[in-house]
């Protein structure tokens, strides 16, 4: 519990309120008493004070301006109104000034504890309250994780740990962290095994086939467009379920939310791969030998999402849908404000595409950046982040805009993120692919234990190169590493954030589906 709590209780009348004074420090408060507003203007001052009850008629200058006075000394004070008065304009003048609680005398005793706890004591009350709750549910979790078989098991398991994740850090404390942490690993190490056993039969028509990232828009787009309701799709690159849980409270009020779902990002979980497939409604194999001029292999030089329309509209076309659509990617404030002041223009179109890079862009700062570094030391503040882009920025301009249209608004991603910690030895050739958290080959040396390997691509519905290529996947929080130059590149890498391969961060994301209110 928090040192004592010290409270001022400001009355003219003071004496009278002796038993009620009694009670608090009977309550282990400490309580210190003055009889007008100008003593108290004075005792705040010179004093700290958690709280200040404050009554609102007395000689001298008035509750309500030595309220004002307080208020001018410490802003953050909590100061109660206590008023024989129900008068309207007097409750409107206090909330005005900015008090924290109004109270209409007589004040019973109880009253007065309710309102210390609301205002002093709620963070630690709240903080206490949460640790018992996670506590209580930690076995029960613990026990879903090992016993977790089909993927609707794993969502359960992902959902609960996030929802404790977000909680216990609203909460204000710390204490469960280390066990949190230790129950994630837990989870994702069981996670990997699971899809080390179950990815491939995915492919082979099991039931437990998720949805799958080349099947977004036949599952939350198409069906919208064919009862010709206009829909924009909004794809917020690298945006993680814990970071989509952060930013949907600024939602809600504009939209009703019909579906807040997660699907499974294909491996690699990297732009790529996961991007290119929900345009195309393939997988990469299926790209790269139905459109070989749209897909290079990681090897090949040039950028590797430069055909995203051109995929959407060949889809679009193999479902039936020839309308013309918009398509823009995001990369900056000024495209964004510029599509936010005209968002007009996307409601000419059946089906509107917008891609928003802020949030990959900031995890490769946070790579590359020793400042991003600092502000994003972990996932918490790498949420904070996110949380104040989003409030800030032009795409919430735009939603609000978009909750006055007859449209229905489609966001998702294409992939998650995880920090990773752990480095994993690899040996490759120098055509082997850079990526921290996959790798693609020949003749790669590496520890089977440590990663999920498929070393028949096609498989997995994955292009490869070369006869002889495998495909390596880290696993938990781990990263590959190159035997060379190992020590400067382990500490240049290890807890930054990164994507391509198997964890429930990366693979496990939001799609959501929506209408205007």
């Amino acid at each position: 519990m928090m040192n004592q709590i010290k409270i001022l209780w400001v009355d003219d009348e003071i004496d009278l309120l002796r038993p009620h004074i009694l009670f608090l420090e009977n309550k282990g408060y400490l309580v210190e008493t003055v009889n007008n507003g100008n003593d108290a203007v004075e005792m705040v001052a010179k004093n700290h004070y958690h709280i200040v009850f404050l009554d609102e008629n007395m000689p001298g200058i008035s509750g309500i301006e030595a309220l004002i006075q307080i208020k001018r000394l410490l802003p953050e004070l909590p100061v109660v109104m206590v008023t024989k008065s129900e008068e309207e304009s007097i409750m409107e003048e206090a909330i005005g000034a900015k008090i924290a609680d109004y109270l209409i005398k007589p004040v019973k005793p109880n009253q007065v504890v309710m309102s210390i706890k609301k205002h002093v004591q709620q963070q630690e009350i709240i903080s206490e309250k949460t640790n018992q709750a996670y506590q209580s549910k930690f076995q029960s979790i613990l026990s879903e994780i090992s016993m977790a078989r089909q993927f609707t098991d794993w969502l359960e398991v992902f959902k609960k740990l996030s929802y404790w994740e977000l909680e216990l850090e609203q909460s204000g404390s710390n204490v469960m962290d280390e066990v949190l942490l230790m129950q994630k690993t837990e989870a994702n190490i069981a996670f990997g095994r699971y899809i080390k056993s179950n990815y491939l039969n995915w492919f082979k028509g099991s039931d437990d086939k998720p949805i799958l990232s080349p099947q977004i828009f036949k599952e939350y787009v198409f069906p919208a467009m064919a009862e010709e309701q206009k829909t924009v799709f909004i794809l917020i690159d690298n945006l993680r379920y814990d970071q989509w849980q952060t930013i949907a409270p600024l939602i809600r009020p504009y939209f009703n939310i019909e579906r807040d779902e997660i699907y499974c990002a294909i491996l690699p979980t990297a732009t790529q791969y996961a991007r290119n497939a929900i345009f195309a409604g393939l997988m990469p194999m299926e790209i790269d030998k139905i459109f070989p001029d749209f897909w290079l292999d990681d090897e090949e030089e040039g950028g590797k999402n430069m055909f995203e329309q051109d995929l959407l509209r060949m889809q679009l076309d193999r479902e039936g849908y020839k309308q013309s659509f918009y398509f823009e990617k995001i990369f900056n404030n000024k495209q964004g404000k510029k599509v936010s002041e005209q968002y007009k223009n996307l409601l000419n179109f059946p089906l509107s595409v917008l891609i928003y890079n802020f949030v990959d862009i900031l995890s490769h700062a946070r790579t590359d950046s020793k400042m991003i570094r600092e502000l994003a030391q972990d996932t918490s503040a790498f949420r904070s982040l996110t949380l104040s882009w989003f409030e800030h920025s032009p795409l919430l301009e735009l939603l609000k805009q978009l909750s006055k249209e007859k449209v229905r608004v489609v966001i998702t991603t294409d992939h998650g993120t995880i920090q990773v910690n752990e480095p994993k030895k690899v040996i490759g050739d120098k055509n082997t692919s850079t990526n921290l958290r996959y790798k693609l080959g020949r003749n790669l040396d590496y520890n089977p234990k440590e990663v999920f390997e498929i070393r028949k691509p096609a498989e997995a519905h994955l292009p490869s190169s070369n006869l002889t290529s495998t495909y390596i996947f880290a696993l938990n929080d781990d990263f590959l590493a190159y035997p060379n130059n190992y020590n400067h590149f382990v500490k240049y890498y290890k807890h930054t954030f990164q994507h391509g391969g198997v964890s429930m961060e990366e693979m496990l994301v939001p799609v959501i589906s929506m209408l205007p209110k």
